[in-house]
């Protein structure tokens, strides 16, 4: 879904539905919205593609998206259970193959709606839980303590599941949101999110020569540049992230290359540097996350309890983008049984990631 000066008519719903109106979120029947307040500007709505071509620069573009807050969460966690560049890698697989299955389960049988699911920040407390009440001194090696703290991950995932699954296709959640309201929703997403601000924004900071030219050359070339020059303004409104993150990548290999970081302190050398971060030499080329890669399960209750609330507060982020996406893609929103199915569907989707040996759950993102 991009957005374009252009503005598309949309056609005007059947006489049989009479006019549309304004109803709640969860008990959505036929239209919600009138069509003179659809979004004008996008480009594309449900109702239409793209090229095949453009289709895989765009998907391409949002796995670069994904990726940034896996490698954020991978970069968090791992190390602290004790985990080497190759773990790191292995972890970060698992979670791209992991997303995909689950994306592709929610499009085909879900919400069938533009959506990606993705890791959710929510799980993180938990995940960090599980860590601190394994300490150095109760194993030989880190190797030792990794996978076991990734075991009892695995174990807590698979239990939490369940609830998930049960509030979804129990119809519980469906009853449930229809209390459900912006003003509900926002404030839980938001303290979710703004946990994580704390731990990534000021990551920036580590390295400003190459996070501040970035963070301002995406801004203007989305927000100021194609207003003043018109005929790029369609290539920035569809890739800017593309094209930021290749200059930005490249000036980088160039103070790398240079030696710009021969002489400063080592933190600045693994912040900044393009070959500190071990993960392409470290990760096979080809890898298929296998059932149980890291042992077998470890089921504790005290963490398990920790894992559901994370679970309730990923199903209503993922409730809140469902209607979000709707909304951005000219649809309806959806029923109250679609999201319930969609909520069960995601705790199914928690269960292999569990089983396939993932650092966190999964929630929907846009």
């Amino acid at each position: 879904m991009v957005e374009t000066g252009h503005h598309h008519q949309h056609p005007p719903a059947p006489a049989a539905f009479g006019p549309p109106q304004v109803s709640s979120m969860a008990v959505s029947r036929g239209p919600t919205w009138p069509p003179a307040e659809q979004l004008h500007h996008l480009q594309y709505c449900i109702h239409s593609n793209p090229s095949w071509h453009e289709t895989v620069v765009l998907a391409f573009q949002h796995y670069i998206v994904m990726l940034g807050t896996t490698v954020l969460i991978a970069n968090t966690l791992v190390p602290q259970m004790g985990g080497d560049p190759g773990d790191k890698a292995r972890v970060i697989q698992t979670i791209l193959f992991m997303s995909g299955i689950n994306t592709l389960l929610q499009t085909l049988i879900g919400t069938r709606l533009p959506t990606v699911m993705g890791v959710s920040f929510a799980y993180v407390l938990p995940v960090l839980s599980i860590i601190r009440d394994y300490n150095d001194g109760q194993f030989d090696t880190e190797k030792q303590r990794f996978r076991h703290t990734m075991r009892t991950v695995q174990g807590s995932l698979i239990i939490s599941s369940f609830v998930n699954i049960i509030i979804g296709y129990g119809q519980a959640w469906g009853n449930l949101i229809r209390i459900f309201s912006p003003i509900i929703v926002v404030p839980v997403v938001t303290l979710t999110s703004l946990g994580l601000f704390v731990r990534g924004f000021p990551l920036l900071a580590n390295c400003v020569e190459i996070g501040l030219p970035m963070l301002i050359l995406l801004i203007v070339s989305q927000q100021y540049l194609k207003h003043l020059i018109p005929r790029i303004h369609m290539i920035l409104e569809r890739y800017a992230l593309l094209v930021c993150l290749a200059l930005i990548w490249a000036f980088a290999a160039i103070l790398t290359v240079s030696g710009a970081y021969n002489n400063v302190s080592v933190a600045t050398k693994q912040s900044c540097r393009t070959d500190r971060a071990f993960l392409m030499s470290s990760a096979p080329w080809i890898r298929i996350p296998y059932p149980f890669q890291w042992g077998t399960p470890i089921f504790r209750a005290s963490h398990v309890f920790g894992m559901f609330g994370a679970a309730v507060v990923a199903s209503a982020e993922s409730t809140g983008v469902f209607f979000a996406a709707s909304r951005l893609a000219g649809a309806t929103a959806p029923p109250a049984h679609v999201v319930s199915r969609s909520v069960g569907l995601q705790g199914i989707g928690v269960l292999l990631e569990g089983i396939f040996g993932s650092i966190t759950g999964n929630t929907a993102s846009v």
